[in-house]
């Protein structure tokens, strides 16, 4: 709760749905450190309640009438940059408008799960409010699309990481993650040498169609893992959602094992990045570049300490280009990061580094 004299977060919600609309306000005006300030039916209006009540923080359907939230999006972007959070269906076509949201500047999304199941609602409660709270912390981006280029006086500054000596690349990212991550692998050449895995906090129903299109706008070759999987050079692999990944050594190869989310109850994000990177160290012997980009919370620090401990080498992604410097700064206050990196240089570090 915030202290006396703290301003409470104030909350716009924009969406044609009246039962959305009545759900998300009863969610978030049970919370004494949120005000729901207004709503809209849709693009049109959200559009102008922004510029009107000059919200903190704007919940935004994809799909309404007169104006899709993509649409408002872009023009409270251009005449109000305000942090929205996207309410995203669980389909491909909710998958690819959320991406593209995102690249417009959306913060973060969140999934709509509108079932009569107790785990499906309180799921989303829970999303809802870690989401709000965590895109106007103190450790969040200003409104907008996200800076992918360094500072040119910082562009492809020396970095201290030795060159070689590895066989994999793992990364990790959450809140930021989907654009950020096209960033880096966007700058990564076709015939790189080594496979790289990826674990980004993302729902089933969203990484198949983001591996699509990653695969569509980057050189290397990226589709979502399989369980039983061969690493691949100049591969990249996305963990799938709703469950989590571990690395394995058999025989000379390194191999993708999934499993539900039961079998690791004491990791709380999914897919977990400490899990993927901690296995990912064993099964190489530490001949791995780990790399954490933007995202809420710590996950990824344990992984990386672990990598640490085995001789890898890190980098982290810099504060001034994090969405959220969450994972990041943990990485960075828990002494495990060799490199820290503004966003638009680590696709090109890790090229130098593991070509």
């Amino acid at each position: 709760m915030q202290s006396a004299g703290e301003k409470r977060i104030r909350v716009l919600i924009v969406d044609d749905s009246s039962f959305m609309r009545m759900a998300i306000r009863g969610i978030l005006s049970r919370d004494p450190d949120i005000e729901v300030v207004g709503s809209a039916i849709d693009g049109v209006e959200g559009v102008e309640k922004a510029l009107e009540l000059k919200p903190d923080i704007i919940t935004m359907d994809v799909e309404m009438p007169r104006m899709d939230g993509i649409s408002a999006l872009k023009q409270i972007m251009t005449k109000a940059p305000t942090r929205v959070l996207m309410v995203s269906t669980l389909t491909n076509e909710g998958a690819k408008a959320t991406f593209d949201a995102l690249e417009a500047g959306a913060v973060d999304y969140i999934p709509k799960n509108v079932t009569d199941s107790a785990d499906a609602q309180k799921f989303f409660r829970e999303e809802l409010l870690h989401k709000v709270k965590g895109a106007i912390s103190p450790f969040a981006r200003k409104a907008g699309p996200i800076v992918t280029r360094p500072a040119p006086h910082q562009e492809r500054r020396p970095s201290r990481l030795p060159h070689g000596n590895l066989s994999c690349v793992g990364i990790g990212a959450s809140t930021g993650g989907p654009v950020a991550l096209q960033e880096v692998l966007s700058r990564i050449p076709v015939n790189f040498p080594h496979p790289i895995v990826v674990a980004i906090h993302m729902p089933k129903a969203f990484t198949g169609p983001y591996a699509d299109r990653l695969n569509a706008k980057c050189a290397l070759q990226i589709k979502e893992a399989a369980n039983g999987e061969i690493l691949k050079p100049s591969q990249v692999l996305i963990a799938p959602g709703g469950q989590h990944i571990s690395l394995i050594k058999r025989g000379g190869n390194l191999v993708v094992s999934t499993a539900p989310t039961a079998e690791y109850p004491q990791y709380i994000y999914i897919p977990s990045i400490d899990l993927m990177m901690t296995t990912l160290a064993d099964a190489s012997n530490g001949s791995m570049l780990g790399v954490v980009l933007t995202g809420m919370g710590n996950d990824g620090f344990k992984g990386l300490q672990h990598l640490k401990g085995k001789g890898g080498v890190t980098i982290v992604q810099d504060e001034a280009t994090s969405t959220i410097y969450g994972m990041p700064r943990a990485c960075v206050e828990g002494g495990v990061a060799d490199e820290v990196m503004p966003l638009g240089q680590i696709g090109f570090e890790i090229a130098r580094v593991a070509g």
